[in-house]
């Protein structure tokens, strides 16, 4: 016999070896009493199936679908289902399920005959997975030799699989099944399709939108949020990756083992400085338009997108176009740290928007733009106080103002401004390299990945204490940054195809120093999974101008 300790209500329970779960749970059940069915559980802090076997003393977490790793399971297994019907009713067909978007999954397909959608094809995909849902029909894992794994999706003709796994390094890996057909997963999937009460599926620019459980209530769909510009952005950076013959983690590898990878970065450079431009010729047209010129403008994107890079390298090309760029900091009128709300748990809340003072702001930006002489504060972070050091600005005839933050987009910081003065621009690293068509990059892990990089080489935090933090600072910019996302005039991408093979080399021992006796085990160890499905590649290529300098190390900019 084995001792179980259930961290849901700290009890332990013997059982014979080889258990599963799922037995475990239903001997806890009755005392753990989540609000949710679970999905997923923990055990030592690694995420792991509901039929997944032990044979040694472990403590177990059981997950409901609001928590992360429950969450993502019970997503996974509805790619799964959604692809089970594609296949169903159309043998042959390609489903790629490429990006999270407006609180759903965006899914691109294509028929045998390389048509589209047609009218009424969603509708019977819906309801033969909702068919699917009500046979109970078991997804099945199977763990077998990397070889036979690649031969049985080479039959198949997977490609995107097949070159993932050849360039993986495992040695055994694992895929799954759902009645006769075949997917593969980085993650664990629910026991069963009956496990899947809450979906939908419509019709959504050019694809498909798979919607999936509300995060806080699980029993109902996420409300859907329209993202035109979202969209337009995750487009363009589509046809990036068409220019770059990238698709999926096994193209970038493929690259990097024929001596390609710093082409990749070249031209991915390229691409971003080429939008850069872009940008500041549009700005710099419409500050010489006759009426209304632009005076302001205004960036934000969430945490580690990049923000400050990108203002150094608009200013330096504002500046190529004759104009002199001068940079503003939200910073600098921060309330007194006393005077900063908190969060429920006691801590400063620094990203509400109560933070900033933003009448005294919204004052000094509307006299400057009246072409008073202004004197603005400098916020000393070591004591926590707002200070008048004599620091005085006045906008010149050819200066355009820039202010970056993660609240330059919130109306309150700007409403007394005209709005033909202002220009909006938001940005975040929205990658589209896909693991393979069904296992897509969620977004957060990007800028997850960079700012343990940057905290741990600022020694500001270890990786464990950017993991505990990360879940209050996804809510805040939900809060206080996404509502503002599509006001922007334009959206700029900072993620790199070739970023999670660079960043590989420098998170692999920040993220290995997490103890495994720490909640924030289960992320870190999740990251690590991830990111070894990509080849390492040195950072001596990335050049010193680079966004990713600002969380790898060695820019050339001050910050």
């Amino acid at each position: 016999m084995l001792q179980i300790r259930c961290k849901n209500n700290n009890v332990t329970k013997s059982f014979p070896e080889g258990v599963s779960l799922l037995d475990v749970y239903q001997e806890f059940a009755d005392d753990i009493k989540l609000p949710y069915p679970v999905v997923s559980a923990k055990v030592n802090n690694a995420s792991q199936g509901l039929k997944f076997r032990v044979y040694q003393n472990r403590d177990v977490e059981f997950m409901d679908a609001r928590q992360g790793s429950g969450h993502r399971a019970y997503v996974r297994s509805l790619c799964f289902l959604l692809y089970k019907a594609t296949q169903d009713l159309f043998p042959g067909s390609k489903l790629f399920i490429e990006h999270s978007i407006s609180r759903g999954y965006y899914c691109n397909f294509k028929k045998k005959n390389n048509d589209s959608l047609a009218d009424g094809d969603v509708e019977r995909m819906l309801e033969r997975m909702h068919e699917i849902v009500n046979l109970d029909m078991p997804f099945r894992r199977i763990e077998a030799t990397n070889e036979e794994t690649i031969r049985v999706f080479a039959e198949r003709g997977f490609s995107d699989k097949v070159k993932l796994l050849e360039t993986s390094g495992q040695i055994y890996s694992d895929y799954y099944t759902l009645g006769d057909t075949v997917d593969y997963y980085y993650g664990p999937l629910v026991p069963s399709a009956g496990y899947l009460k809450v979906f939908g599926l419509e019709r959504y620019h050019d694809g498909m939108l798979l919607r999936v459980p509300d995060w806080n209530d699980p029993t109902r769909l996420a409300e859907k949020v329209d993202m035109p510009k979202t969209y337009g952005m995750f487009a363009e950076k589509t046809r990036w990756d068409i220019i770059m013959r990238l698709s999926n983690a096994g193209d970038v590898n493929k690259a990097i083992l024929k001596g390609h990878a710093s082409e990749l970065i070249q031209v991915s450079e390229a691409l971003q400085e080429k939008k850069i431009v872009q940008i500041a010729e549009d700005i710099d047209r419409r500050f010489h338009a006759e009426h209304n010129p632009v005076r302001l403008v205004l960036i934000t994107g969430p945490s580690s997108s990049g923000k400050t890079t990108f203002c150094k390298r608009l200013s330096i090309q504002l500046l190529a176009c004759g104009l002199r760029p001068l940079s503003f900091s939200t910073d600098d009128y921060f309330v007194n740290r006393v005077d900063t709300p908190k969060l429920p748990n006691g801590d400063y809340d620094f990203d509400n928007i109560e933070t900033v003072d933003y009448h005294l702001l919204e004052d000094h930006l509307t006299r400057l733009m009246k072409g008073e002489r202004v004197e603005i504060p400098e916020y000393n972070f070591a004591t926590g106080k707002r200070e008048w050091n004599g620091k005085k600005l006045k906008l010149a005839g050819d200066t355009v103002l820039i202010i970056e933050g993660i609240h330059a987009l919130n109306p309150l910081l700007t409403q007394q401004i005209e709005e033909s003065l202002k220009y909006r621009i938001y940005i975040s690293a929205l990658t589209s390299i896909s693991l393979d068509d069904h296992n897509w990059i969620p977004v957060h892990d990007n800028r997850l990945l960079r700012r343990i990089i940057r905290d741990y080489n600022k020694g500001a935090f270890s990786a464990q204490e950017t993991i505990a933090q990360w879940k209050n600072v996804c809510e805040a910019e939900e809060k206080w940054i996404s509502p503002y996302q599509e006001t922007a005039d334009v959206m700029f991408n900072s993620a790199l195809n070739i970023e999670f093979a660079v960043l590989r080399t420098h998170a692999e021992i920040i993220l290995s120093s997490v103890p495994k006796n720490c909640q924030e085990y289960s992320e870190a160890h999740r990251l690590l999974k991830f990111i070894h499905y990509f080849l390492p590649v040195s950072d001596k290529e990335i050049p010193p101008t680079s966004i990713m300098r600002e969380f790898v190390g060695g820019s050339s900019f001050k910050y």
